[in-house]
């Protein structure tokens, strides 16, 4: 599996017990979403190594406890501390409406109300207090904060998201 075809899920923070119990905070609204995991993918050196899971649950409302099948010492578990877990993206469910995945509109056209088509998302910034849209317009990059405000309407089917920005915001990238 690469990890193009995979999400971020967390990351291992500490062991938990001396059988190799791991504790995982989660990059999650929904944790309970993830406590009958089956098997995650642990970023081991840019590969993505599969784990089966023994048992699993949550721990403190925010991280998950994870007993992973073949770990059972404190060494084990010692060695997973601080790596990064991924799941396939066919395990995230659908969202609908305003609401998106940020991997999943790389590559939609973004209209405005006022200016009309304003380019092709590229990318997200999400390293800013505010994630953006990354935007192409005819080669130069336009920045959009990703906004609930902003954002009217998101078409899967034609791969449009309609915007409607502060007036001038979209000129000062033109």
């Amino acid at each position: 599996m690469r990890k193009e075809e995979c999400f971020y899920l967390g990351k291992i923070v500490r062991k938990f017990s001396f059988k190799g119990e791991l504790l995982a905070k989660l990059d999650t609204d929904e944790p309970e979403m993830y406590e009958n995991l089956e098997s995650v993918f642990v970023d081991f050196n840019g590969n993505l190594v599969p784990f089966f899971i023994h048992s699993c649950q949550l721990h403190k409302s925010t991280l998950l406890r994870i007993d992973f099948e073949d770990v059972n010492t404190e060494e084990d578990a010692e060695d997973l501390i601080n790596a990064e877990l991924f799941l396939p993206l066919s395990m995230l469910p659908p969202l609908e409406g305003t609401q998106f995945y940020y991997h999943e509109i790389i590559g939609f056209t973004v209209k405005d109300i006022s200016f009309g088509e304003v380019g092709t998302i590229t990318g997200v910034n999400d390293n800013t207090s505010q994630a953006l849209f990354e935007i192409d317009h005819k080669g130069k990059e336009v920045l959009i904060p990703i906004n609930d405000d902003f954002i009217k309407e998101v078409d899967r089917t034609t791969k449009i998201i309609t915007i409607d920005a502060p007036e001038g915001l979209i000129d000062i990238y033109i």
